[in-house]
């Protein structure tokens, strides 16, 4: 069974960046250590045969722990507002998970409509919580070592689109910003705003990975 690795070293040094201003590198190596929790919380939750991940957690009171709370904690708010959204994501796609071209071709064309209008924390967690249940299905689908590739794909896609804006708010620990209210009756507009922009993306991407005729 393939496991998520993350050394205890790699762990301090991403700790160690939210001290000063991170360059785009750390800013993509926190971004695909959040990613590894997130799917790592939701493997979890679906339940499925999943070796325990042979990588530390983000240390216990720790910035980048505070970080991966707060985005498992939105994603759960995003997730709970429409809960079959973000489920079987390969069947709404309708793609094959057995070719890593597929994957990471469907994959990369959803985070791109999902920003297609601008970059906001609700766009981001919603773009984490496609990627957890995309793992879901691969996972599911006996196909664990797509989990890797999906991790990569988010960096890349973090690398090439979303490094300027986090680099002009400081970097992630900016997304504890949004937590301003735990009542769940009070539904923030960033998570309306998710929810609006990913309720058209999913016809709009089924004819993007439509073959060409």
């Amino acid at each position: 069974m393939e496991v998520l690795r993350r050394s205890s070293v790699f762990a301090a040094e991403v700790m160690e960046v939210f001290d000063r201003s991170p360059t785009d590198k750390e800013l993509v190596s926190q971004a695909k250590a959040l990613c590894r929790d997130y799917i790592n919380s939701r493997l979890i939750r679906a339940g499925v045969s999943w070796s325990k991940p042979e990588y530390n957690a983000p240390v216990p009171g720790g910035k980048l722990a505070e970080v991966s709370t707060i985005l498992l904690r939105l994603g759960d708010e995003l997730e709970y507002i429409r809960p079959n959204v973000y489920r079987n994501i390969a069947r709404q796609l309708n793609i094959s998970l057995h070719s890593e071209t597929v994957v990471t071709d469907a994959f990369l064309a959803v985070a791109a409509q999902i920003f297609t209008a601008g970059i906001t924390w609700g766009k981001v967690v919603s773009l984490y919580a496609v990627a957890a249940g995309l793992a879901v299905d691969c996972v599911r689908h006996a196909q664990p070592a797509m989990v890797h590739t999906i991790v990569d794909c988010l960096g890349e896609f973090v690398r090439k689109t979303l490094v300027t804006w986090l680099k002009r708010r400081g970097g992630w620990a900016d997304i504890t910003k949004c937590v301003v209210n735990t009542d769940p009756s009070l539904r923030s507009h960033w998570l309306v705003a998710a929810i609006c922009s990913f309720g058209h993306f999913l016809k709009a991407i089924f004819f993007v990975l439509l073959p060409e005729r």
